[in-house]
């Protein structure tokens, strides 16, 4: 079975997507809904996905459960809790309860602050994901690999994905710094990866050899088990097309891993059965 492991929905008009202000982002301000992701889903024969929230609000977590409810291809939800706000406890014991809530994403790369993680008023909520058995997937740059290498150092029992592969700079060639860092959260974590988002960190007009040491690197230290294949739609549109990027990634990961990458990973580790 395949899965995409990242994949967003969402309409403007509910007023919480604050980023899409940003003139960058003026592509992607309307509504994106299941009924425009069919197209993909058939092309590329899709079992499943995993939805991505793309607001702070628990309000946005509830629309996307109940999108996800409507929509039988949607095989997890990954949500949003206020970790500044303990009382957002009981949001999260509830929305727990839900069959196809996986776990929450803050959005750290948003926030000024690389050390945010490690902020003593943050922790209960990384305990509470731990004790309730819950997903945390790691939104930042490359400035937030080591706060982040941390962070699960400090919660082994955390079930953690890095969404981006941690946006190398891959624009400017930047390889390095990153390439250090994400390889140091491979070897010394459980972490695994989501190999998605790379299009956006690419110039324009990119070929899928200019992604390949990136992409090589993440399959190299984290392995087959632990990498996952997402899209990133919609907002991969701001620099291609879903049948580019899925094409890309197909040429990129040796065959034998497809099926792996392509679905069995996100599969046992957001626990999706068919």
């Amino acid at each position: 079975m395949k899965i995409d492991a990242h994949q967003h929905f969402w309409s403007p008009a509910r007023g919480d997507y604050g980023w899409m202000e940003n003139d960058a982002a003026v592509a992607l301000r309307r509504p994106f809904l299941p009924a425009d992701f069919a197209p993909h889903r058939a092309a590329f024969n899709i079992d499943r996905t995993v939805l991505i929230q793309a607001a702070p609000t628990v309000l946005e977590t509830e629309y996307l459960l109940g999108l996800a409810d409507a929509t039988t291809f949607v095989g997890k939800v990954v949500g949003w809790i206020d970790f500044e706000n303990r009382d957002d406890l009981r949001h999260l014991e509830r929305l727990g309860r839900h069959g196809k809530f996986s776990g929450v994403r803050p959005m750290i790369q948003d926030l000024p602050d690389p050390e945010w993680m490690h902020r003593p008023d943050v922790q209960w909520a990384f305990a509470a994901l731990v004790d309730l058995d819950l997903t945390f997937d790691a939104l930042g740059f490359p400035l937030h690999l080591e706060p982040f290498l941390r962070l699960f150092e400090r919660y082994p029992d955390l079930r953690t994905v890095v969404d981006h592969g941690m946006k190398p700079n891959i624009r400017d060639g930047a390889f390095d710094v990153w390439g250090h860092g994400i390889a140091k959260i491979a070897h010394e974590t459980p972490a695994f990866c989501k190999l998605s988002g790379l299009v956006t960190e690419a110039k324009p007009g990119w070929i899928p050899d200019m992604l390949s040491t990136y992409v090589s690197h993440i399959m190299s230290c984290f392995g087959p088990e632990r990498v996952m294949w997402g899209s990133d739609w919609p907002v991969l549109e701001l620099n291609g097309t879903y049948a580019e990027w899925h094409d890309a990634a197909h040429t990129l990961v040796a065959l034998q891993h497809h099926s792996q990458v392509f679905g069995k990973t996100a599969a046992t580790f957001y626990r999706i059965s068919f």
